[in-house]
Order: C-alpha cells, then structure tokens, then sequence
C-alpha cells in the first residue's frame, strides 16, 4: 500500500494549485523577491537618505525611491522579455509585455536557456522552475531594479532629477538588459559558460562602470561638497546596510530557482563571505589609520556580499572566506590608495565609491569564481556540464579566461551606452543642476528637508532660527534660555 500525500501537499486541489506548481518553491521565490526588493525599499532609500549631507537626504532617497517605481512598469511592459524572452540578438530578447494572465499564471520557462552541445544534442533542458511566470516576472524585476539604485550612488548630490528620470528608463532598456540576457536568459556568454550565479557582472560590475561614466558626463558636486560630505545619520546607514546585508539571502539564495541544497550553500556562503571582508576591511583601517571606521565596515560588508555573489552556490565556505579576505582589502586598495594617486579617479566625482565597491568587488569575485568554482557545486547549477574552477584542473583554467571575457564585454558595453544615454538626455536637459540649486540641496529640489530641527515641522525662518544648513550660522533674536517665538 502506498504512502498517501497529504493533501495539503497534492497538485490539483483546486483550480489554482495546478499539477507542475510547487508550493514550497512557489513560497521560497516570493519570499526571496521581497527580501531583494527590501534591500530597495526601503533599505538603500535608508542607506542613500543617511550617509549623504543632510542638504542632500531627500534627493538621494527619492533618486532611488522613484528609479524602484519607474523600473518595475518599464520591466512588465517590455524590458522582462528582452532580458528572458525568445533570442532576438545573441546578447538581447525580444521587446513585449509580461501583463497578461495568459502569460502570467503559465508554468515558468525561460526558454533560450536550453544547453545544446556540439552535435546538436540536448545537454541541460530549458529551466522550468516549479511555479508561474508571474512569480519569475517579479523575482526578476527586483534585481533589475536595485541595479539603477546601485548605480544611483555614483550621482548622488549633484544630479538633475528630471534628467534622471529619463535616464532610469532608457539605462535599463539598452544596458540592464543586455547584460541580463547575455549572462542569465539565454544568450551567447550564458551558453558559453560564463559564470554568474546571481549578479557579480549583470548587476554590479555594470552599475559600478555606469554609475562611474554617467558620473563622468553629469559633472562633479560642488568643490564645497566633495571636500566635506559628512554622513547626516551614522546610525540610519547602519540600518539601511543591515537590510542589505540580511536581504543578500534572497538575492543569492534564490537565483537556483528552488529551495533546495545548492539555495542554503548559497545564503551560507554570503554571510560567510561578507563577515570576512567587514572584519578584513576593519583590520586595515585600524592597521593603517589606527581607528575602525563605521563607514568604512560598511562598505567591507558591501564588498563582501558583491564579490561571493557571482559565485555563492558553486564554491565551497573555506572559498568564501578566501573570497572575503581579498573582496575586503582589494576594493579598500583602490579606494584608499589607488584612487587619491590616479588623476582619471580622482577626476570623475563618483559619490559614494560605487566603482570600488561594485565594479572591482564584481569583477573580482567572477575571476575568483572561475578560480574557485567547485566541480559538484557546478553540476547543481550550471547549464554547461563539467564547469569547474582553476583550482580543480582539467578545464578550469579555461573558465579564468571566460570570466575574464564576460567581465570585459559588461565593462565594454556599458561605457559605451551609458556615455550615448548620457549625451542624449543631455541634448533635452542639463545632466547636473545648477549651481545655485547645488548650494541649496533639498528645500530647494523638491521644497522638503530631511529634518524638522526648528519644532514641528516649521520652514527655516532667519529671523527666528541661527542655524541653517550644513555650515551657515545665522543671528538670533535672542539668546536667553528662553527664545522668542
């Protein structure tokens, strides 16, 4: 006599549980798209609005407030299938909307991901994930999203919003998608087994080298601010880096498509790796300046979490941790020492060190996969059978050479279309605001302040208040215990 299924686990129950669907993985994938869109909303809205100048907390929270909403009906409307969709290019899908229930509450396929070898025969199948479209649809849209807030912190204080407006829509059109398809949907550097488990390249390497070139083209904060950027809230950032850190989870744990054994190496190995490169990070900055800095463990634990993510479910922990020792003295290499001798760095006002923290820690962390990816672990997720790192001999040295390549191509193609985005907003609306908005920040962008330090909620009044701003000292009326009103 057979064992029955309980029924709360049997397909067919009703007309909403059909036979291919998998509840647990149903589950696990909406829980992992909202644990990513987290890190968005409001984590990096946090992160953005408390490690800036106060003058700039609203501007910079709402730059990545409004890029999370303007990607989400970009991505539903067209930009889904161009990154999952049937091949149009080699390296891009075809255009169209994923709005239908026809095509929502299908099983999901991406159906440009099935491995063919040499002959013609069928090596891996398409992947075929256990539950809907609409659930791939949203995980997906979440990933693409964080990437233009990623991006976003090369910008921060100086950028015209309006022309960032037109600038999320176009970014992820010709570059987020590219990037997408070429590596995860099926396209030419997918097939040719180039690494990236969940986003090294599609999404950090390529929101460090936008944000780097669109920094570039849009100018430098003024000379006021660059010089003094304090952060206006050291605890909130630490918040903000906290919903990042605990979000990696679904970013990393849910890109094998399932809860299964390959999702919890995945979540072991980022918070392995993560902790090492905040304490490696940490361990400089007392080494060399003789005091932890907050900030700057933040920026270790970012590192951290970018570098093992192009590799998280195909290495082993003793990797991760080998992995975080060099995501958190590499980065901090470049951002310490390297940028304040390189003109071309020092040049180019990249706000928050997006470049160190995302394109280096990217590229680097998808060398070291090709170096560290294990044989087993490879075979659980990869559509190219017999993929292993360097490490592992046979073809490994090889895989060095692919990562290598497909870092090279997301760097190449995003200088390039992000300088051609650039120039044309530019041809419709100034990059940067003016000066005169710049000095100014917040009250005068969007006529709000992040903080009501006058009483509840009451506009700066000169003739009422002495502080004003970041650095300005204004007379009082009075200076007894007891002010006039």
């Amino acid at each position: 006599m057979g064992t029955q299924i309980p029924i709360a686990y049997q397909s067919g129950t009703s007309l909403a549980v059909p036979d291919w669907l998998n509840k647990g993985d149903n589950a696990w994938q909406m829980i992992s798209a909202t644990l990513v869109g987290l890190q968005s909303v409001p984590g990096l809205v946090i992160l953005y609005g408390s490690v800036v100048k106060k003058k700039w907390a609203v501007n910079s929270a709402f730059m990545a407030l409004y890029a999370f909403a303007a990607v989400v009906i970009c991505w539903v409307t067209w930009a889904y299938k161009m990154s999952f969709g049937d091949k149009l290019l080699p390296f891009w899908g075809k255009a169209g909307p994923a709005l239908g229930q026809k095509f929502l509450l299908n099983w999901a396929t991406l159906p440009e991901t099935a491995q063919y070898n040499s002959t013609g025969g069928l090596e891996t199948a398409m992947a075929q994930p256990y539950y809907p479209m609409a659930t791939m649809v949203w995980f997906q849209c979440v990933f693409a999203a964080i990437t233009l807030i990623l991006l976003a912190g090369s910008l921060l204080g100086r950028m015209n919003i309006k022309a960032w407006m037109m600038f999320v829509p176009l970014w992820l059109t010709f570059s987020y998608t590219v990037g997408a398809f070429s590596l995860w949907g099926g396209g030419f550097l997918f097939h040719w087994g180039v690494m990236d488990y969940s986003g090294g390249y599609v999404i950090h390497l390529s929101s460090g080298i936008g944000g780097f070139t669109a920094a570039y083209w849009v100018g430098p904060r003024l000379t006021r601010d660059r010089e003094r950027f304090p952060p206006n809230n050291v605890l909130l950032t630490l918040a903000g880096a906290g919903l990042l850190w605990m979000g990696w989870a679904g970013f990393n744990g849910g890109d094998p498509y399932a809860a299964n054994i390959d999702s919890s190496m995945a979540v072991l190995n980022t918070n392995i790796c993560a902790a090492t490169s905040l304490l490696m990070w940490t361990l400089l900055d007392v080494f060399f300046f003789n005091k932890p800095s907050v900030i700057g463990a933040v920026q270790g634990m970012i590192t951290g979490l970018v570098c093992i993510t192009p590799g998280a479910g195909l290495v082993q922990g003793w990797a991760a941790i080998v992995m975080g020792i060099f995501s958190g003295s590499v980065p901090w290499f470049t951002m310490m020492i390297v940028h304040k001798k390189s003109k071309l760095l020092q040049m180019v006002d990249d706000t928050l060190g997006v470049f160190h923290t995302h394109a280096v820690a990217g590229l680097l962390g998808g060398i070291l996969t090709g170096v560290f990816a294990e044989p087993e672990l490879c075979n659980l997720f990869l559509p190219v059978p017999n993929s292993r790192g360097g490490v592992y001999g046979g073809n490994g040295g090889i895989q060095v050479g692919k990562q290598i390549v497909g870092g090279l191509f997301i760097i190449g193609w995003n200088l390039v279309v992000t300088t051609i985005i650039c120039l044309l907003i530019k041809l419709v609306i100034p990059l940067r605001m003016p000066d005169d908005l710049l000095l100014i920040g917040d009250d005068a962008v969007h006529g709000e302040e992040a903080y009501a330090l006058w009483g509840d909620g009451e506009k700066y009044d000169s003739t009422k208040h002495g502080n004003y701003s970041d650095e300005s000292v204004h007379p009082k009326l009075s200076n007894g215990a007891t002010q006039e009103v």
